[in-house]
C-alpha cells in the first residue's frame, strides 16, 4: 500500500495539512467568558474535548494567547455551548478577528442567559450549556521541553443545563443536538444524525 509519510517539523509536502483532518472531525468549544472589566467573550475553538467522568472536566486549547485565555487566567471561569447546526453561522461570526474590547454575543446577534454559578453567561439558543471552572492552564510544549505559544484550558463542570427535548427516556440523545463538528479543510465542518449510529457494548 503507497504511503505518504512525513516529519511535521520538515513540512507535510500538501497543498493543506492533513493534521487537522485526521484527528477529527472534533466537537467545537464554544466558550463564554468575561474580563475582570465586565466585557463579555464568546469564541470557538476546535480543539476542545472532555477528559474526566468525576468530577466532569472539559478542555480546549487556545492556539496563540487570546481573549478567552486572558479572562479566564483572570477570573477562573467559563462556559461551554453546545453549537448546534442551526447556530452555525452565528458560531461563525463569533470566531471574527476583533479587539477585547468587542461583545461577541453582540457581534454574532446571540441573546445572553445568566449562569447559576459562574459569572459568565451562556448562549440563550444553546441547547446545551455547562458552566465551569477553571482547574489548570498549562502551556504546551515540545518533546525537547521548548514550549510553544499555546495553552491548553482545563475546567470543572459546574452545573451542566440541558434542553428537555434532548433527553429521551432520561437518555442524551447525541445527533438530536446536531452538533457542529470541526473537519480539517480550510472551512470544513460535519454534522452527525441518527442514520449513522451504531451501539457496540465493552466486552465483559
Amino acid at each position: 500500500m503507497p504511503l505518504h509519510s512525513y516529519e511535521p517539523r520538515q513540512g507535510h509536502r500538501l497543498p493543506h495539512d492533513p493534521f487537522n483532518a485526521i484527528v477529527g472531525p472534533r466537537p467545537i468549544g464554544w466558550i463564554s467568558s468575561i474580563s475582570s472589566s465586565g466585557v463579555l467573550n464568546l469564541a470557538p475553538y476546535s480543539f476542545f474535548n472532555a477528559f474526566n467522568y468525576v468530577p466532569p472536566i472539559v478542555g480546549f486549547a487556545s492556539v496563540g494567547r487570546k481573549d478567552s485565555l486572558n479572562n479566564i487566567e483572570a477570573t477562573g471561569e467559563f462556559v461551554w455551548n453546545l453549537a448546534s447546526e442551526s447556530l452555525a453561522e452565528a458560531m461563525n461570526q463569533s470566531c471574527a478577528a476583533v479587539g477585547p474590547e468587542v461583545n461577541e454575543f453582540e457581534l454574532a446577534g446571540l441573546a445572553t442567559e445568566p449562569s447559576h454559578l459562574v459569572r459568565p453567561p451562556r448562549v440563550q439558543a444553546s441547547l446545551v450549556t455547562m458552566e465551569c471552572r477553571c482547574t489548570q492552564i498549562v502551556q504546551l510544549q515540545t518533546a525537547q521541553g521548548t514550549q510553544v505559544p499555546t495553552w491548553l484550558v482545563l475546567g470543572e463542570v459546574v452545573k451542566v443545563h440541558i434542553d428537555e427535548q434532548l433527553l429521551q427516556d432520561g437518555i442524551y440523545q447525541t445527533a438530536a443536538g446536531k452538533p457542529l463538528l470541526r473537519g480539517g479543510g480550510p472551512g470544513d465542518y460535519f454534522t452527525i444524525s441518527e442514520a449513522g449510529k451504531f451501539v457496540m457494548r465493552r466486552p465483559t
